[in-house]
């Protein structure tokens, strides 16, 4: 385990008490049971799709909590939808010497087979989309309408713009019309997962607005109860990480609004000329302004003080 200045970097320590089934960008996971995983969320962090050596402090208690907050928001609120969240009780197999260190960062949840897209849904026009826009006036192969400005609100409400999941690391993902989003999981499957995403976007979107916080754009994963037939929110939702969270105050279309995710530390590799580059070790003083957006974030959206849920 990398673990000092309260940054996690890696689970090694896991490994003698649970078998490791997938090491991702962020994220372990390890079996509990033939149907159940532990899905531990460590405190590194990626950019244009590179893990960098450099932890947030604490960035995976923040991602897990507040996804599970969203959990709970987003099922009382929809009730046909579900997810794979099981508890954040840590199981048994975990010695008491490691409880500590995997509490708030490690969730049980149901395992299911993934669909092989992301489901992405932009409220707003930015990044990727506001760059495929001023080149061909289409978002995703979807067309808009000439005039469109930087960060205005897509104009007929969110846009449903599918990719597809990098096979290796450092592949970046694809984004693809929804048809063949329909083509890659079958049409029946395709429309679940469309239809669940906006309703979850909405939901969230009006939830966020009232706490300050726009949600320009964020991604979700969804699996398959093969049992039940049935579409399944999975993976984490609505963080600083899968997110573009965008403050109320001060925001104007036109230009890149004041953020509370990873867009600082993307700006600053890229004005230093390092972006997409393995092995940059990021300053402290970004590390802290990183971090301090994503603790205002969770703090704006769950009505916690940060300092009240650490352990």
């Amino acid at each position: 385990m990398s673990s000092s200045n309260n940054v996690l970097t890696h689970t090694e320590d896991l490994q003698s008490s649970l078998p490791l089934i997938a090491h991702g960008k962020i994220r372990d996971l390890y079996a509990l049971s033939p149907t159940t995983l532990l899905f531990t969320t460590t405190d590194r962090i990626s950019a244009f799709d590179i893990i960098l050596p450099t932890g947030i402090p604490h960035k995976g208690r923040l991602l897990t909590l507040l996804s599970t907050h969203w959990f709970t928001i987003l099922t009382t609120s929809i009730p046909s939808l579900r997810t794979h969240f099981l508890t954040l009780t840590l199981p048994p197999q975990i010695p008491p010497s490691l409880q500590k260190t995997y509490q708030n960062r490690s969730i049980q949840v149901h395992k299911y087979p993934i669909f092989p897209i992301e489901a992405i849904v932009r409220g707003y026009i930015s990044g990727s989309a506001w760059k495929s826009y001023r080149q061909t006036r289409t978002v995703c192969g979807i067309p808009f309408p000439e005039g469109l400005q930087e960060s205005q609100a897509f104009p007929d409400g969110p846009i449903y713009t599918p990719s597809t999941k990098a096979a290796e690391y450092g592949d970046h993902d694809e984004n693809i019309h929804p048809d063949r989003a329909a083509e890659i999981v079958g049409s029946k499957y395709a429309q679940r997962i469309e239809e669940l995403s906006l309703a979850i976007y909405k939901c969230a979107a009006a939830y966020a607005l009232e706490r300050g916080i726009i949600i320009a754009d964020t991604k979700f994963e969804f699996g398959l109860d093969e049992e039940r037939d049935e579409v399944v929110l999975v993976d984490e939702v609505l963080t600083p990480d899968s997110s573009r969270f965008w403050a109320v105050e001060g925001f104007e279309v036109g230009r890149a609004p004041r953020s509370f995710d990873k867009q600082f530390l993307r700006d600053w590799l890229v004005g230093e000329g390092l972006d997409g580059k393995e092995g940059v070790e990021v300053p402290g003083e970004v590390v802290r302004k990183t971090e301090g957006m994503y603790r205002e974030a969770f703090e704006r959206l769950t009505g916690r003080r940060w300092e009240e849920v650490l352990p």
